[in-house]
């Protein structure tokens, strides 16, 4: 009888602290604050703009672009695309090339603000995106967010109307993301 009752007993008390756990494990992925960083890693950018061998790079994407006809998969590959150059421009900025930096990070948004159209016109065509895609462009657009106030306060006075600019970008594409919804 005792054993009858300490496997229910064991199992209820994993569960108990199991799915507490995983909840937390998930949340904290999208939980920002004014002094924490976003949770959202950006990928190895591989070749940076300032290198001779990039116009490969360049042509390479432009032919995966063009490829790729698949509106979630696009949406992919622009959040990749977008995702690089956000990382790109955090390490020109770090070798002191900040309008390369400001470029990048230009063209990093602007691959990003394609992203709600698509996921709207794969909506409209009945190929509804899941919601782990919306979370993870949104997280992306928050961490974008922040590689760009990075960006503004290392910039000199100069240059910084242009990030002020994409900061712009970047607030249409939330909006954008926002209406999704």
């Amino acid at each position: 009888m005792t054993r009858k009752l300490i496997v229910p007993t064991l199992i209820g008390f994993i569960l108990f602290l199991t799915i507490p756990i995983l909840y937390l494990a998930n949340y904290s992925q999208t939980i920002t604050t004014e002094d924490q960083k976003v949770v959202y890693e950006l990928p190895y950018p591989g070749i940076l703009p300032d290198h001779p061998l990039y116009f490969f790079k360049a042509i390479r994407d432009k032919i995966l672009d063009f490829s790729t006809r698949d509106k979630l998969k696009k949406v992919d590959l622009y959040i990749l695309f977008s995702d690089k150059r956000a990382r790109m421009a955090q390490l020109l900025s770090d070798k002191g090339k900040m309008d390369q930096a400001i470029t990048t990070m230009s063209k990093s948004e602007k691959y990003f603000l394609k992203i709600p159209k698509l996921l709207i016109q794969s909506k409209e065509q009945g190929e509804a995106p899941k919601n782990e895609l919306i979370d993870r462009v949104k997280a992306s657009n928050k961490k974008h967010r922040e590689v760009i106030q990075e960006l503004l306060k290392t910039a000199p006075e100069g240059e910084q109307y242009r990030i002020t600019e994409i900061l712009m970008i970047n607030e249409n594409s939330q909006n954008d993301l926002e209406n999704l919804q």
